[in-house]
């Protein structure tokens, strides 16, 4: 549904996204991921047919950005970082004009749907200038979705949320990505992130990685399992001498080692660590996030952006 090969956007001198090729599949959520000035941003422009990319090719539900523009555009829900809403008309109208404009067929049922879906209806009659931020984002997504576009571009959709209103949208996008959408999701909320998404893509104008979050887990950090010690010793690390444990780490009490197969190389680490004099108090496997995997990629980098 999505498909880059080599995009590209320059504003003068500045390269704002460079050589990004990546896809986002049908029934599939991938998360595009990066700090401040990565162009998450740039790249929903270029493939809402915003802005036109400078060089490479793109293209969604089938069309080439620059083939037919006005397809893209009609056949893609957007919600961008600033919502761009009416603020003097109520929600109400906001969702009519889109609705005529879009040619949404029974649109005051669907705009009645998504008022009462988001908890709006109450306020349906009031200007959106009155509006909260949340009730605002609310809007929003609702005008994002009024035309069951197969392709979203959602831009921190749960931002401004109280945490129900969030694991509300949370559930939808899920639920919409079961109807066979395509969705690709900038947020700086990783662990919703590793929640939601099918696969992953980091960016900093060049793409850095992409893959499910496990394969990116996998990638950098191995298979690791944490052996809590009652009597932790920096020896246990130089003395393991064991080919299961592939590297070792000690903080405080705990051993971190890399290990291939936990199931097959665990009971051969513990043995070892017993005849080592170890008085282990538990083994498991490693958690990693994808907040660790960001951040091991990215550098330490602002989550945000």
């Amino acid at each position: 549904m999505i498909r880059t090969e080599g995009l590209t956007r320059r504003f003068g001198g500045v390269v704002a996204v460079e050589d990004l090729s990546f896809e986002v599949r049908t029934g599939e959520i991938v998360a595009l991921l990066g700090p401040n000035g990565a162009g998450k941003t740039t790249t929903v422009r270029m493939l809402s047919c915003l802005i036109a990319p400078t060089s490479g090719r793109a293209w969604v539900n089938g069309r080439e950005l620059h083939e037919d523009p006005s397809y893209i555009r009609a056949t893609v829900g957007v919600l961008t970082e600033t919502p761009g809403l009416y603020r003097r008309l109520s929600a109400w109208h906001n969702l009519r004009f889109f609705a005529d404009l879009y040619g949404v067929r029974g649109a005051e049922e669907k705009i009645e749907e998504y008022l009462r879906f988001f908890g709006l209806w109450e306020r349906r009659n009031d200007p959106v200038a009155t509006y909260s931020k949340g009730m605002r984002q609310k809007l929003a997504l609702a005008r994002a979705l009024l035309h069951e576009p197969k392709v979203l571009l959602l831009d921190e959709p749960t931002a401004g949320l109280d945490p129900e209103s969030a694991r509300s949208v949370r559930e939808f996008i899920s639920e919409l990505k079961g109807e066979g959408r395509a969705i690709l999701l900038c947020t700086h909320n990783l662990p919703e992130a590793e929640r939601l998404c099918d696969r992953i893509v980091l960016l900093r104008t060049r793409l850095i990685a992409q893959g499910t979050p496990e394969e990116l887990k996998r990638r950098l950090f191995g298979t690791r399992v944490v052996v809590e010690l009652a009597n932790p010793s920096p020896e246990l690390v130089s003395s393991l001498g064991i080919p299961e444990a592939r590297s070792a780490e000690l903080v405080g009490e705990k051993l971190y080692v890399e290990v291939t197969d936990p199931r097959r190389d665990n009971p051969v680490l513990v043995r070892r660590l017993v005849e080592l004099g170890a008085e282990i108090i538990a083994v498991r496997e490693a958690e990693t996030t994808l907040e660790d995997v960001y951040h091991e990629l990215m550098g330490g980098a602002d989550a945000q952006g």
